[in-house]
């Protein structure tokens, strides 16, 4: 019985990818496009702990609470940014949300900053 419901189980999960074709890809270059029109500054919240091991910690955290951040890697530096926002007002927002969220937490000690994200060019 235990082998039986494994063999349907797998036959289902092997079944997820069926029907799906490339035409469900093809609105993605519009989708590319839009960025390059867009001259407008970007904002980013930067999450800072007090130790450069805390990275690991703050962006596990960030993910177990659906905050989506990116670990990146400036002039040696690493650097924890949820974001981009298309106004400073959302990075704000997001600013407040994430605050509340890490006091419910009883996190102590994290920076949060808004700042402006560098134009690509």
């Amino acid at each position: 019985m235990g082998k039986m419901v494994l063999v349907i189980a797998v036959l289902a999960l092997a079944g997820c990818g069926e029907g799906k074709s490339v035409d469900a890809q093809k609105p993605q270059p519009a989708a590319v496009a839009a960025p390059s029109v867009a001259s407008a500054p970007q904002w980013d919240l930067e999450v800072r702990g007090e130790t450069t091991q805390a990275v690991s910690d703050l962006s596990g955290w960030l993910i177990e609470h659906s905050f989506v951040s990116n670990v990146v890697k400036e002039n040696g530096k690493t650097r924890i940014l949820v974001g981009p926002f298309n106004s400073k007002a959302e990075a704000e927002a997001k600013q407040a949300e994430v605050g509340a969220a890490l006091v419910r937490a009883k996190k102590q000690n994290i920076e949060l900053l808004v700042v402006e994200r560098p134009v690509a060019q």
